[in-house]
């Protein structure tokens, strides 16, 4: 057996970097034509796979790169990703000797965290990037922007004694919105405070290279909000919206992750026999059973156990029973073609993932984001 046989001879995600690369020209149309155009590859880039994804991203010339977590960006490194890294998250200060060498700029939300990053940098006479979030009404991390002229001034200048620690170079400034999708009066809240911390800042003398605030939905829904960079997630995969992916959208955009497995088993069962843990699911016919090489320990949530199906042959098959760590069954009895072992399946794919999402009482990040370590990830490209 070659390579790919051994691959999908079980359970694989197929990632196709063509579609990656034609929605990343379709939001580049949308984004104002000033600002940079920031791809969001944390968590293994949606689950798509980090390094091939970057690489596609810089090779389709997005700005920028963010991540979550500051092992995250240096692997980006590691890879020859050369484009500026932002790190997102909240980070120890033991990164940052990693931060330096590797180049990454780190998002800075407190004045205690940004002291601890100068205080290395001194010794070592190295400098950081950083940009300062503003939490707006994330209530997660960030200086938090308060209602009062008393606490504002007061939070302005915190955030001024930031920016003036030796070996900081604060670049940017942002915030992230709470409720992108579904709130417009709190998104524009968010917007004006936002706004208004810049302005305040303004009169104290700090001014900023990037200003970013708009993540997928935000910058889809709110033009206002692109500033000069523009933070793009979940879209970037295929998907306008993280709840009806693209229902009722008008962006031409196509996902990009199709997860697929091979069956293993067809067995015939008579009408009254009980399938899986539990016995969850009778036969109600005599009928025709596919075993899958799948489970949740793949990513297929158990959540799902009688409530989903799959593609078999273009056909859609209801999981009957329970899904197992490493098995899920499927009734196959009214596929027209005939079904048999090592006939493929379609697990997810840009139809059955919101499906997936809903039924499980989810959002299509968490079901993108899904499949496990032990799924192998399948580039497609040209």
């Amino acid at each position: 057996m070659n390579e790919l046989q051994v691959t999908t001879s079980r359970t694989w995600a197929e990632i196709n970097l063509d579609e990656l690369e034609h929605n990343v020209k379709v939001l580049r149309k949308i984004l104002n034509p000033d600002a940079k155009f920031l791809a969001v590859c944390k968590a293994n880039a949606y689950g798509h796979g980090l390094t091939d994804c970057a690489k596609k991203f810089q090779a389709c010339g997005a700005d920028w790169l963010a991540v979550a977590a500051v092992p995250e960006g240096v692997k980006l490194r590691e890879a020859g990703i050369t484009i500026p890294i932002l790190c997102l998250g909240q980070t120890n200060p033991d990164m940052a000797p990693l931060i330096c060498e590797y180049d990454i700029t780190q998002a800075v939300g407190s004045l205690e965290n940004g002291q601890t990053l100068s205080n290395f940098v001194a010794v070592q006479k190295k400098s950081i990037k950083i940009h300062v979030k503003i939490d707006t009404g994330m209530s997660r991390t960030g200086f938090y922007w308060p209602e009062n002229n008393k606490d504002k001034e007061q939070t302005a200048l915190e955030i001024k004694k930031l920016c003036s620690l030796p070996g900081l170079e604060a670049e940017g400034i942002f915030t992230h919105f709470a409720a992108a999708d579904d709130d417009e009066n709190f998104t524009a809240f968010q917007i004006k405070k936002f706004l208004e911390a810049n302005e305040y800042l303004k009169n104290l003398g700090l001014s900023f290279k990037l200003k970013h605030a708009a993540a997928s939905e935000g910058i889809l829904k709110y033009p206002e909000a692109h500033l000069n960079m523009g933070r793009f997630g979940l879209v970037l995969y295929g998907y306008a919206s993280t709840v009806t992916g693209n229902e009722g959208s008008d962006l031409d955009l196509h996902p990009v992750m199709k997860v697929k497995s091979k069956i293993t088993a067809v067995r015939k069962l008579p009408a009254g026999a009980t399938i899986s843990y539990g016995r969850t699911y009778k036969l109600k016919r005599d009928s025709l059973i596919a075993v899958l090489p799948v489970g949740y320990a793949d990513g297929l949530f158990r959540t799902l156990s009688n409530n989903f199906s799959v593609k078999i042959h273009d056909t859609l098959c209801p999981i009957l029973g329970r899904v197992c760590m490493d098995m899920t069954m499927a009734d196959v009895t009214d596929v027209k073609e005939e079904v048999k072992a090592g006939d493929v399946a379609t697990i997810f794919d840009g139809d059955l993932i919101p499906l997936a999402a809903k039924n499980a009482g989810t959002i299509i990040h968490e079901i993108v984001c899904s499949p496990s370590q032990r799924v192998p990830r399948v580039y497609l490209e040209k």
